[in-house]
């Protein structure tokens, strides 16, 4: 049975959402964050090397990589479902465009934010940029989303489980105020009742 290494807080939580969107029977193995690190316990290091998650072992297969996972789990888990495009189809390139640039592009500067913040100094000299480029992306984003219920066709899609991050991160750090369409997205994203579930499942979620 496909296992889902679920560590609190954490990029994880898409992959719980996937899962219970397609109804796919999956174990979940809870992690939870050091309180004072905040980094992932070692048990995970026992899973995989890079002791992160999400990771998924389903069989022999141990997976990384949400992106990889969104694919894998709708490939061989997904049963037909409207959740991966046809490969073919018009839509099918869009849909590989956002759930590569969730990770490839869009959570550089969010990255770079969260890491930043943490320091004891109030700016530092990459604020600029960071500031410009999350601008850039988020802009980016929420245009793409005007007039539109889904990043992809008329209906949920990886594309979306894959970009829940993006705009949960954006709106930690309080940035979601000047795009009105990335904003109710999340918040209906948030709203579906395989989200809650996942949030049942997985534990409080402070990304969210």
């Amino acid at each position: 049975m496909l296992t889902l290494h679920h560590l609190n807080d954490s990029r994880s939580q898409r992959i719980l959402w996937l899962l219970e969107e397609l109804g796919a029977p999956y174990e979940l193995k809870l992690y939870q964050r050091d309180v004072a690190t905040r980094l992932a316990p070692p048990e995970l290091a026992a899973v995989h090397p890079l002791g992160k998650s999400p990771v998924i072992t389903d069989g022999d297969l141990t997976l990384m990589e949400s992106g990889a996972i969104v694919d894998y789990i709708l490939r061989h888990h997904g049963q037909g479902s409207a959740l991966r495009p046809a490969e073919g189809c018009a839509e099918f390139e869009s849909y590989q465009e956002w759930l590569h640039y969730a990770e490839g592009s869009a959570m550089l500067p969010l990255m770079l934010q969260l890491y930043t913040s943490r320091l004891k100094q109030e700016v530092t000299p990459l604020q600029p940029r960071i500031d410009s480029e999350i601008a850039n992306h988020l802009g980016f984003i929420d245009n793409a989303l005007k007039g539109r219920a889904f990043f992809v066709g008329s209906g949920l899609t990886g594309a979306d489980i894959m970009m829940s991050f993006v705009a949960e991160v954006a709106g930690s750090f309080t940035r979601l105020g000047p795009y009105p369409d990335l904003t109710a997205w999340i918040r209906r994203m948030h709203a579906r009742p395989a989200f809650r579930r996942s949030v049942e499942k997985g534990g409080a979620y402070r990304m969210g």
